[in-house]
């Protein structure tokens, strides 16, 4: 009996000994981006002490090489959607296993794996991951660009795949409002792979990287005088909606303006069309009584991309259709501007004041 509990402890000494050599480049601390009350971009702090958050089971700890900053991470800071205090900014990394958990290496997940992932907290030098939340990133795609494919890639294929529950068909309109910049510069790519004939919305500033995207119709808006988005009163945009439809207004409209296009958006639905309202970038979408959509008995829909990744059978359709097209040349990325982390507030402020064309990253060394 006595040796049989000695080679029980020996063995989980053993596992113990190789668990922490697994872990061993991992510290105990790290440098973050961490916001302790919510408000304007100040409160953004960089902190170098912060605790490397601890590994759980069927997880592992990714050492963060780049962030994507988001427009959810701008409603995170203000407490518009409240999380508790204190928190890592940021839900969108990239870059390489640090330490494995058993059960993740069981899965075949190995120190230095490259990957991208979605969880809360990538605004530092590590972040604990789920297995299950993982997105091998393939040789061929860097780690900028495969991190730039988390939220606003994976967004973008929720929105143009699935959100509109099937209420657009190949050949019917859709209409993507700021095909400028961010996600609905992904959208409109996408929207044109699966056939729709897509209406963009563009500020005059951004109409060649537009032009790009391949929209079948460009509507170019002048920019709003002391505001970061487009100046929607600038051109009847429902008006040209419907010349360029026949007056039979778009089947589908992507808008991740919010408040600024909520009218333009409801007025350019076609019959039985859906508005989709995914964001808040010009302010929060006000409430309005549903019989609004009575006129052409329309549809609308508030998503979010949790709802579109419930498992991971999911989430590897969705990454692995979006790296495919990468991979083809069928999609481009533009990655924008990349601050380091040091300048976590500089980063907000950018992306607040609308002057991206692309992906904004934070880089971490």
């Amino acid at each position: 009996m006595f040796a049989f509990q000695a080679q029980t402890a020996s063995r989980r000494f053993l596992a113990a000994a190789c668990r922490y050599r697994s872990m061993s480049t991992v510290p105990d601390v790290m440098k973050a981006a961490v916001i302790r009350e919510t408000g304007d971009a100040s409160v953004l702090k960089i902190e170098n002490d912060f605790p490397v958050p601890e590994m759980k089971p069927g997880g592992v700890i990714v050492k963060n090489q780049f962030a994507g900053i988001n427009f959810i991470d701008t409603y995170h800071r203000k407490g518009l959607y409240p999380r508790e205090l204190p928190f890592v900014g940021g839900q969108e990394g990239g870059g390489t296993v640090a330490a494995v958990s058993d059960e993740a290496a069981a899965q075949g997940i190995k120190l230095g794996d490259r990957v991208a992932y979605s969880v809360l907290g990538t605004y530092g030098e590590y972040t604990a991951v789920p297995a299950a939340k993982l997105l091998p990133v393939p040789d061929d795609v860097s780690l900028e660009v495969a991190t730039s494919c988390v939220v606003q890639g994976l967004t973008a294929h929720y929105l143009t795949t699935s959100a509109h529950a099937d209420l657009i068909q190949p050949g019917e309109w859709c209409l993507i409002h700021g095909v400028g910049g961010g996600t609905c510069q992904w959208a409109a790519q996408m929207a044109k792979l699966r056939g729709y004939k897509v209406i963009g919305t563009v500020v005059k500033g951004k109409q060649s990287i537009a032009e790009a995207l391949g929209c079948d119709e460009l509507i170019v808006l002048d920019e709003a005088e002391g505001a970061a988005f487009e100046d929607y009163e600038s051109v009847d945009v429902v008006g040209k909606v419907k010349e360029i439809t026949g007056g039979e207004g778009v089947k589908c409209v992507i808008d991740g303006i919010g408040k600024n296009t909520m009218d333009i958006s409801i007025e350019s639905l076609a019959r039985r069309g859906i508005f989709v309202s995914f964001g808040n970038a010009s302010g929060a979408v006000p409430a309005f009584p549903v019989l609004r959509l009575i006129g052409k008995s329309a549809y609308v829909t508030r998503p979010k991309l949790l709802d579109y990744v419930v498992d991971r059978e999911e989430l590897v359709w969705r990454s692995g259709e979006i790296f495919g097209w990468l991979m083809d040349g069928k999609l481009k990325v533009s990655v924008d501007t990349v601050f380091p982390l040091d300048e976590a507030a500089e980063g907000h402020i950018y992306l607040e004041a609308g002057k991206s064309t692309g992906k904004v990253l934070y880089e971490i060394k």
